[in-house]
């Protein structure tokens, strides 16, 4: 029997039963929340969007119609020609100045747009779902996937395509010859040598390290309650008041200076952006011929002209400010992940403002936030069709936005505003924004079950952090304790210090199965068939890419294995921390972030860009992918050649080389019940998965980066494990040829079965035996129920009691999909029927049929689980 320390008790291993009368006592908030909605209403279990409940809001009703009719958008060359523009009248500047002049001069001509019925204004530059293009980082695969059918709908991008006129193409064609040689594309290869590039993206895959090449490195979020306190106009003043302060005769006081003017030319254009889409709405209003619109659009103007330089001073206008100010730094830095902190902190005082003056209703803001989730889900980007095919449906990328959790003090942050968050997403139901939700020993009764219900629903929404691992986890990397109490989430998985941290996270991804494969091969890949996608880079099948640690075949004991693995790994860490560096210095010289920069704690203080390490604290944080594969694997190998001695070293060897053909018998044994597998609760397995994993963080934990701070080891794969095992051959664990590695920390899940097989509390004890907090940069696991054992109050119950185990385990991050094999397997055959059926994908939620039919099948493979 095991208790949780919030009264919860497991009657069995595989039933989680609720005491639910002293439970409710002991964590009951002094009174219910006041929301738009009930804390305990019911949607449904495993309903996703095949049945949607309106918004209970009619504008919010018509915004949805239209957004979800613009399935693909629009590419936009104008921002490509602007910043182009910019760059040629300046030659000579810095890169920093010649950066700022290019966002001024997209902020000042860009078009901009106000769409029918928002109350919440600010786009990209380009109509709904479309995607402007940054040619800083690379302009040719853009033309090049256009002029080779790739951008476009294709067999080769099925989902995520963007329409494109001819013109478009060769207004960007035009561009190439100037972009030629000074992309961060290009000075990243010229940083490089075979040695770093071969095992990589552009090599034979062993590790990823391209997702920052092509677009900003964003994963951050701003500092929301500086920027309300300051607004534009005080931070102009203050740029102002630290350069009248910098001596001429002091050199970096000089290289501060450029830095200044370059942070002032951006705020100064950020403010009359703003004032454009004031302007707009004025004239807008002035044609219009509702007068209840007539009047929205006057409101809008005046919001825009006050926060254009002011502080907020209500709900409407602190969240009309959040829009913009995300919305320009995608339009500066193309930045994946640029998140929304915890709104449910700093947007309270405005709540409790508005309702105490009578300046707005509880309604309204619900209205407002439901509006801003659809202008969220309005952002796009482009994506070659390499990164489509596994991350599918992302639109912008990462928009996470937090709620719950505890405060500065260390007490629960818990208010109306949490609850009104995650209604909204009930209401609207699209894939954007990325909610999490963070929880802890005393979280309030009412959030679990608002988490609980709205999870049930089957969006994959939100996701559930653990502050008494994140936190602690925080402090280990010198993060002070302040901060880390009010860490946000961003993008899928990662605890950050919002506005004061430049984490470079999920910049990378090690496919730690792939070094155990070189670890037992004397460093080379096995000998894969002509029709791997890798074959023609290996120069011949077989080929040495890695160190020398001997063979399998010749290993006389476990230890060597292990042995191999540790070296292994050391040596492709190394690398994989060579070219992200490399990366890192590209984007220091060539894409400087002046806007960025003004909007983070330090920048301005120290009178250096964010992407030099201006602010306070500066990370990188790479993925371990496959740990589940490289645990099964080094059991399999334990049991079956050095305990047991069922085959020998070199008979495992050669069945996996054989791609398990002839081996039929070994394939099933490997694969089946009678060999340790990790998600069971088995030492035996565990333990080694968690070797696997503490390997992969001791070799990139600290090692130094280059803007001023150190790597931080994650442990999760997002959607990566699917492109991993197209690139890989067969494995020891029982995987064949391409399948998928296993996901985030989760188990392995082959085409021929599950491994883990003994039910949820099983999962829970395995992977909490892993050191979650070790994994500075975040962990992940996906949970996969049938919607049939979480319903009614005891499947909601069961379900929170064991979000509660997990989170005494010190698990740190959960997400959810709930929906059974049958529902997604026909949605695979007959997509127009389940065109509104949201998914958890890994990190994010996403229309199961506008995903690459590689990553529907791995979601369909996952493991159902049931409290049965």
């Amino acid at each position: 029997m095991s208790t949780t320390t919030s009264a919860v008790t497991l009657t069995s291993e595989e039933n989680v039963r609720l005491n639910r009368d002293t439970y409710k006592n002991a964590c009951l908030v002094d009174a219910h929340p006041q929301a738009v909605e009930p804390f305990d209403k019911e949607w449904g279990v495993g309903i996703s969007g095949n049945t949607p409940e309106p918004s209970p809001f009619e504008r919010i009703n018509n915004i949805l119609a239209i957004t979800q009719k613009t399935t693909n958008g629009f590419v936009s060359p104008d921002r490509a020609e602007l910043v182009t523009e910019a760059y040629k009248a300046h030659p000579g500047e810095p890169q920093i100045l010649k950066s700022a002049y290019g966002i001024a001069n997209v902020l000042d001509k860009t078009p901009i747009y106000i769409f029918p019925h928002e109350l919440i204004v600010g786009c990209l530059g380009c109509d709904k779902k479309g995607g402007p293009v940054h040619p800083e980082f690379g302009l040719n695969w853009v033309v090049d996937e256009m002029r080779d059918g790739l951008m476009g709908y294709s067999e080769q991008r099925t989902h995520d395509y963007f329409t494109y006129t001819k013109d478009t193409q060769d207004r960007l064609e035009a561009l190439r010859g100037f972009w030629d040689g000074k992309t961060v594309e290009d000075m990243t290869n010229a940083l490089l040598d075979d040695d770093v590039l071969k095992g990589s993206h552009a090599g034979k895959g062993v590790f990823f390290a391209d997702a920052y090449i092509f677009c900003g490195a964003g994963h951050l979020g701003l500092d929301y309650e500086r920027l309300f306190r300051l607004g534009f106009k005080g931070i102009r003043e203050l740029i102002v008041k630290q350069m009248d302060a910098l001596s001429v005769a002091n050199p970096e006081d000089l290289k501060k200076r450029t830095f200044y003017k370059a942070t002032l030319i951006t705020t100064e254009a950020a403010i009359r952006h703003i004032r454009r889409y004031a302007a707009l709405a004025g004239e807008m209003a002035e044609g219009e011929t509702d007068v209840g619109r007539q009047a929205e659009l006057r409101k809008t103007a005046e919001i825009c002209a006050w926060i254009a330089e002011n502080p907020p001073r209500t709900f409407w206008e602190a969240i009309q400010l959040v829009n913009l100010a995300n919305t320009l730094i995608h339009i500066e830095c193309n930045g994946h992940s640029v998140s929304y902190g915890r709104f449910d902190q700093y947007m309270y005082p405005y709540y409790l403002h508005d309702l105490e003056t009578g300046e707005a209703t509880r309604e309204f803001m619900q209205e407002l936030i439901e509006n801003f989730y659809i202008k969220i889900w309005d952002l796009n980007k482009l994506r070659n069709h390499i990164l489509i095919k596994t991350f599918g449906n992302g639109g912008i990328g990462g928009p996470s936005l937090t709620v719950g959790g505890i405060k500065k003090d260390g007490s629960d942050g818990t208010n109306d505003l949490t609850f009104m968050a995650l209604d909204a997403h009930a209401h609207v139901r699209v894939p954007n924004p990325w909610l999490a939700v963070r929880m802890h020993a005393n979280t309030p009764w009412e959030l679990k079950v608002k988490t609980a219900n709205l999870i049930r629903m089957g969006t994959g929404e939100p996701k559930i952090f653990n502050d008494d691992v994140a936190i602690p986890s925080m402090l280990t990397s010198n993060v002070a304790l302040m901060d880390a109490r009010d860490y946000q989430v961003v993008g899928c998985v990662e605890p950050d210090v919002s506005g004061k941290s430049y984490g470079w996270k999920d910049c990378g991804h090690m496919n730690i199965a792939r070094v155990l494969e070189l670890a037992i091969n004397d460093g080379r890949c096995y000998n894969c068939s002509p029709s791997c996608p890798r074959y023609s880079k290996c120069a011949g099948a077989g080929s040495q890419l890695g160190l020398k640690t001997g063979s399998l075949a010749d290993f006389t004991s476990f230890d060597q294995v292990l042995d191999a693995y540790d070296k292994q790994m050391a040596y492709w860490c190394e690398r994989q921390v060579a070219l992200l560096n490399a990366v890192d210095l590209s984007h220091q010289e060539l894409r400087p972030l002046p806007f960025l920069s003004i909007l983070m704690d330090g920048c301005i203080e120290n009178g250096k860009d964010v992407t030099a390490g201006g602010t306070k604290y500066n990370f990188t944080g790479p993925q371990g992918v496959g740990i589940g594969t490289a645990g099964d694997g080094l059991a399999t190998i334990k049991q079956l050649v050095f305990d047991e001695k069922r085959v020998t070293g070199r008979e495992l060897l050669d069945a996996v080389k054989a791609n398990w053909e002839g081996h039929e018998d070994l394939y099933a044994y490997v694969n089946s019940d009678r060999v340790h597998h990790y998600g069971n609760d088995d030492d035996y397995a565990d333990q080694l998965a968690k070797f696997a994993m503490d390997t992969w963080c001791k070799h990139i934990e600290r090692k130094p980066n280059a803007h001023g701070g150190f790597f931080q080891p994650g442990a999760y794969s997002v959607t990566v494990n699917v492109a991993h095992g197209q690139n890989q051959w067969a494995s020891v664990e029982g995987r064949k040829a391409f399948e998928p590695v296993s996901d985030c920390m989760g188990a392995v899940h082959t085409k021929c079965c599950s491994h883990d097989i003994k039910g949820p509390i099983a999962i829970c004890k395995s992977v909490t035996k892993l050191d979650h907090a070790r994994a500075t940069n975040g962990t992940l696991l996906n949970w996969k129920f049938s919607p049939s054992t979480l319903v009614g109050e005891t499947g909601r119950d069961n379900f929170i009691a064991l979000m509660d185990e997990y989170i005494h385990r010190k698990g740190m991050h959960s997400q959810f999909t709930v929906a059974n094999q049958e529902t997604l397997i026909a949605a695979q055959k007959d997509p127009d029927n389940y065109r509104d059926l949201l998914v958890r994908v890994a990190g994010y939620s996403a229309y199961f049929v506008e995903l690459g039919k590689a990553l529907q099948d791995d979601i369909i493979g996952r493991t159902e689980l049931s409290f049965d």
